[in-house]
């Protein structure tokens, strides 16, 4: 395993250098469409790098590439294989399988609202959004290929051929996917829930007295899910250990992986709680299948780890209390977003 995450770190120092060096040249692109953010009022648009302009030709080029199955190894795997549209780009799989059925080492989080995330992997091991796309690309047991090789294979097809020289002024490269991807994914913007219509929009949908109790509830000292799942995106972005016992493995060290340290073991990055109703199963190794059993899991305090944040035995959950603050969850559900065209497989 070390040996492979080497090699993943390699090729993404090489790929970063790569970036340095080319950013004369990048920025002397053919003419294109800048990409115009329009958010919500109050939301900061992400920062974007430089060396990679957000622009329409290199979303479009991004969308190819997320559909395609020719980036894994025997060309049977794609981004959108284990990031669907209507998970809110998780998937429905405790672990997903990547090529040859080889089982995934964590679940496959959703990709909602990604380009605000300050570190990437649920650990945090991997620092912009730019390189992100490198891991699975690399991971023997999810896309399994080389970033390259990757490269060489896409230089055949004369569609990418033409995008590249278009979007980056040169040829394709492992620069030139991780680019291409980053400026899809930054487009992945959910701030359309019913709780945002309600917050933001005068005339807007409002909440029932169901969904009431439940936003109580969750911003209140009772289930104090507000406590880490906080601002705009429901996620202070911490590393916390909820006291989950892994039920697939006990090799999965969390934070610990990263940075070494022991105080880091089983924490992991606090996950937005956008799109949450339909990004089940849940946790890290998606042993939690419901949002009721990821409650209950709160309310009985999880396991006893030497690491667990204090705050999860402070909780106190009711039955009741679940049926409310599920139904305030389930205000975070973005339909345009789920179901955007923009984001589809390419026709």
């Amino acid at each position: 395993m070390l040996n492979k995450l080497a090699s993943i770190h390699i090729t993404i120092l090489s790929i970063g250098i790569a970036s340095v060096t080319l950013l004369t040249q990048c920025s002397k692109t053919n003419k294109q469409t800048p990409y115009i953010y329009d958010l919500r009022s109050g939301w900061e648009e992400p920062s974007i790098p430089d060396n990679n302009p957000l622009t329409l030709e290199s979303i479009e080029f991004g969308r190819e590439l997320f559909y395609d199955t020719t980036l894994s190894i025997d060309s049977t795997i794609s981004c959108a294989s284990c990031h669907h549209a209507a998970f809110g780009f998780a998937d429905k799989n405790p672990l997903s399988f990547g090529v040859e059925s080889r089982k995934g080492f964590r679940n496959s989080g959703t990709l909602t609202n990604v380009a605000f995330l300050p570190y990437f992997n649920r650990d945090g091991g991997i620092k912009t959004l730019d390189i992100f796309s490198a891991v699975p690309l690399e991971d023997h047991q999810e896309m399994g290929f080389n970033l390259l090789l990757a490269g060489k294979r896409m230089n055949s097809n004369p569609k990418y051929i033409k995008a590249a020289r278009t979007v980056y002024n040169r040829e394709v490269d492992g620069f030139v996917i991780t680019r291409a991807l980053a400026s899809f994914l930054r487009t992945f913007i959910s701030d359309n829930s019913l709780y945002d219509q309600s917050e933001h929009d005068e005339n807007g949908a409002k909440l029932n007295e169901t969904q009431k109790r439940g936003k109580d509830l969750f911003f209140g000292p009772k289930a104090n899910c507000s406590k880490c799942h906080s601002g705009i995106q429901f996620s202070d972005y911490s590393f916390q250990n909820n006291g989950l016992l892994d039920s697939y493995s006990n090799k999965d060290r969390g934070r610990e992986r990263i940075t070494l340290n022991p105080e880091d073991e089983g924490k992991f990055r606090v996950a937005t709680l956008r799109n949450i109703e339909v990004t089940a199963p849940y946790m890290h190794n998606g042993s939690l299948a419901t949002l009721n059993s990821v409650l209950q899991h709160y309310s009985s305090h999880g396991s006893n780890h030497k690491n667990k944040s204090p705050i999860i035995d402070q909780i106190e959950i009711s039955p009741e209390d679940e049926d409310d603050i599920i139904a305030f969850l389930k205000t975070l559900t973005d339909t345009d977003f789920i179901n955007n065209h923009d984001f589809a497989k390419p026709e």
